[in-house]
């Protein structure tokens, strides 16, 4: 989406060190793979975002609209300041008032664009995370099917041939292990709130009292 970043919740990669004896190893038991990329791919996430697009279209439409008001509004602002800047005695105590002026009216700015698109970020948020929560099973299948042993993100591969790369094959396994996600969080939802769940249950059940 144009409007803001796509905020692809990152998971963890590491796969268990399978064994990649096998002479036909596709990818020679290393491989590749951009987590991200494998969630911004996958079709459930074309489907919420376009359903996104679609519900929000008012406040995102809005939020354009304010931007691009907001540039037009600070471009002559910035212009006097960058002559004032020029000027012969010009010093930090000089400009600080209209450097002020601009700051204070970007960040003003920021905060209603902010409120307008809000709703549209939180339902984002709440779409990768359902399916960033299938990412580990995906990552994981799809080295079993690569026989592979060993996964490194592309920027820490000095070089690897278009083979190695196994974001695709973690991408068909999103889509065969959650096609869809709900669009629409929870009154009470948080981002980040089901991996905390998660990882705080074990602790919950060891602290629960026995029964005599």
């Amino acid at each position: 989406m144009n409007l803001f970043k796509t905020t692809i919740a990152a998971a963890a990669l590491a796969a268990p060190a399978l064994l990649a004896g096998h002479a036909q190893a596709q990818v020679s038991g290393i491989a590749v793979a951009d987590p991200e990329a494998a969630v911004a791919n996958s079709k459930a996430w074309a489907a919420a975002r376009s359903q996104i697009q679609t519900t929000y279209k008012t406040q995102i439409d809005q939020a354009n609209t304010r931007r691009t008001a907001v540039e037009a509004e600070l471009r002559p602002l910035v212009d006097a300041y960058r002559k004032a800047a020029a000027a012969p005695g010009a010093n930090e105590a000089s400009l600080r008032p209209q450097a002020t002026a601009i700051q204070t009216k970007q960040q003003a700015a920021e905060q209603e664009i902010g409120r307008l698109t809000q709703p549209a970020q939180r339902a984002q948020a709440y779409a990768v995370e359902q399916i960033s929560a299938k990412l580990n099973d995906a990552v994981q299948a799809a080295v079993r099917a690569k026989n592979v042993s060993l996964v490194l993100r592309p920027a820490a591969a000095i070089f690897a041939q278009p083979a190695a790369d196994i974001t695709a094959a973690i991408t068909a396994e999103l889509d065969k292990s959650v096609p869809s996600v709900s669009v629409t969080p929870p009154a009470n939802w948080q981002p980040g709130q089901a991996g905390q769940q998660a990882a705080a249950a074990p602790a919950t059940q060891r602290q629960q009292p026995q029964g005599r």
